[in-house]
């Protein structure tokens, strides 16, 4: 993969207008409120309207969405045609509901159209998912999993398709879609534009962006950083103090923090911490994979219009999903990958907004946060508890013994008690 690298620079384009998307276009930025483009949108979009192929590596919460699609309605507006003009792959159906309703408000004054193509749901979706397919919708908006079973169940034509778009690249990758997108690759032209973004750039993305992409625009935008706009804070805590402290924390605050997202690491500790809040008479619901996608997406409406304070999730929630003014964002456990804190913290303080992030840290899981915090460069401030909790484990990185002497110190044992044995 041979291409011309970008990074991020002060901004030089100023307005949306300044980027020539039809009028059409810049009169739904004006309607959703987009005044001036983010550094990925400044970068990108030219690029795309060059049709150029583009590899990008940015961050939730940097404006990567409208980056891609903004372009792609734009030239479909001006030049449409039958059959599927751009497919847009993403990991999860809570994404590819999500950009397909980024669509809709993108594309409101134009004809431009889109389907979301996802699993998890009745027979009657399947049908209508598979005539859009077939009829040819503008924009397809799919999970691999799901798009691969239609395309090995009925006759689907990607002839006239002119764009391919990998969003969220390395977390489809992560979830072992890898060989999916192979297949999928070998239904579609091999004339077309490829547009790859990632949050992070593994070997493995690099070897799919080998294989897809021709001589791209490099993008690379505060790689790995969280937003500057996020208050970051933590306490030393034992896994039973948790609870309280989260009760403490959150009490009487249904005004100050209408909007909460706590993570768990597991959807047993989502089941079990949701049942406590409520217990404790906090608005509160839980979001993990056991749900049906009615039932996600009820919850996801009653979060997003404030019916519910606090939403209670694993890392499914932690990509992609793109919710206005979160006040706050709580690690309940800290995550296992030190990206997956990136991710989790960017829910809150998007679009140059502001919000506070707190992270609770147990005896056990000091050696992660560490390497968060490596990661970010930066030390979290650690806050101490409030007094009747008591005193928390001590945050202290203990070095682990080389192996090599490990190995020596049991040898030289094992020696000396075979000598007292003789003798």
């Amino acid at each position: 993969m041979q291409g011309f690298l970008f990074k991020l620079n002060p901004s030089i384009i100023l307005t949306f207008e300044e980027l020539n998307l039809d009028d059409a276009v810049q009169q739904a930025l004006k309607d959703i409120g987009f005044k001036t483009p983010s550094p990925v949108q400044e970068l990108a979009i030219p690029a795309i309207l060059d049709n150029k192929d583009v590899i990008a590596c940015a961050q939730t919460g940097t404006g990567k969405t409208a980056a891609y699609l903004l372009p792609i309605i734009h030239r479909n507006h001006l030049n449409p045609h039958p059959g599927i003009d751009t497919l847009i792959l993403a990991p999860t159906r809570e994404l590819a509901v999500q950009i397909d309703q980024q669509v809709d408000g993108f594309s409101f004054y134009t004809s431009v159209s889109s389907i979301a193509v996802y699993g998890g749901n009745d027979g009657s979706v399947w049908e209508q998912q598979k005539n859009a397919l077939k009829q040819g919708s503008p924009i397809v908006i799919a999970t691999p999993g799901r798009l691969i079973a239609h395309l090995t169940s009925a006759q689907i034509s990607f002839a006239d398709l002119k764009h391919l778009i990998l969003d969220e690249a390395d977390r489809m990758l992560e979830m072992g879609f890898y060989d999916d997108i192979v297949k999928i690759i070998n239904y579609l032209p091999r004339q077309r534009q490829n547009i790859l973004f990632s949050a992070t750039m593994p070997s493995k993305i690099r070897q799919l962006a080998d294989k897809i992409l021709f001589r791209p625009l490099q993008i690379n935008i505060a790689i790995s950083k969280p937003a500057e706009g996020i208050d970051q804070r933590a306490y030393m805590t034992y896994d039973a103090q948790k609870l309280p402290l989260i009760k403490e924390l959150l009490q009487g605050k249904e005004d100050e923090l209408p909007s909460i997202v706590i993570f768990c690491s597991t959807k047993q500790n989502v089941k079990i911490l949701e049942k406590e809040l409520k217990r404790l008479n906090f608005s509160v619901k839980g979001f993990h994979s056991d749900l049906e996608q009615s039932e996600r997406e009820q919850i996801m409406n009653l979060f997003r219009n404030r019916e519910v304070q606090i939403l209670v999730a694993t890392d499914i929630l932690s990509r992609g999903i793109d919710i206005e003014n979160i006040n706050l964002v709580v690690n309940y456990d800290v995550p296992h990958d030190a990206e997956d804190y990136v991710h989790r913290i960017g829910r809150t303080a998007r679009a140059s907004s502001t919000g506070i992030a707190i992270t609770f840290i147990n005896e056990k899981e000091i050696r992660k946060f560490n390497r968060i915090e490596q990661l970010i460069e930066k030390e979290i401030p650690k806050l101490p508890l409030p007094e009747f909790l008591g005193e928390g484990p001590a945050y202290e990185i203990k070095s682990k013994p080389k192996p090599s002497q490990g190995k020596k110190k049991k040898f030289f044992k094992k020696k000396k008690n075979n000598t007292n044995n003789k003798s």
